[in-house]
């Protein structure tokens, strides 16, 4: 079985803030599965830290208000060329991220909000007919393990 991972899930300090969300719970999960990690917003080339980024009308903006949607539109496309001849059976994205949120992300204000709703990598992932399934869905990760252990 092979994973694909958000890299900051894995500890690669590539959040906007120059942290990551280490999940060893998740890796533990994943046991024998090969992982692939991926950061699409380091990707971009925009580097780490970086300004916080948020989706408004589908669109990337620093909290400065700067239009970043090409370059974060760029590191999602390099992160679907990287995986473009793996196999990947499906993917661990980061909550609410502008690239990697699966469920709900920031609505574009800054104000802490969250709203229903996809990152861009995310989306892409999905309509590549990759399943991707938020960091915190732990049991249905745990499902989705059993199903393919079997």
């Amino acid at each position: 079985m092979k994973v694909l991972v958000s890299a900051c899930l894995l500890g690669a300090n590539c959040k906007y803030n120059g942290k990551n969300n280490f999940a060893p719970e998740l890796l533990k999960l994943l046991g024998n599965a090969e992982v692939v990690p991926i950061c699409p917003e380091s990707l971009s080339g925009i580097g780490t830290p970086r300004p916080p980024v948020e989706l408004k009308d589908g669109k990337a903006y620093d909290v400065n208000g700067k239009d970043v949607d090409k370059i974060y539109r760029h590191g999602v496309e390099r992160a679907l060329a990287l995986i473009e001849n793996e196999a990947i059976d499906f993917a661990v994205l980061q909550s609410r991220s502008p690239t990697c949120g699966v469920n709900e992300i920031y609505d574009g204000t800054f104000s802490g909000k969250l709203v229903k709703g996809r990152g861009i990598f995310a989306r892409a992932l999905s309509d590549a007919g990759i399943p991707v399934y938020d960091a915190s869905d732990i049991e249905n990760i745990k499902r989705i393990l059993a199903v393919t252990e079997e």
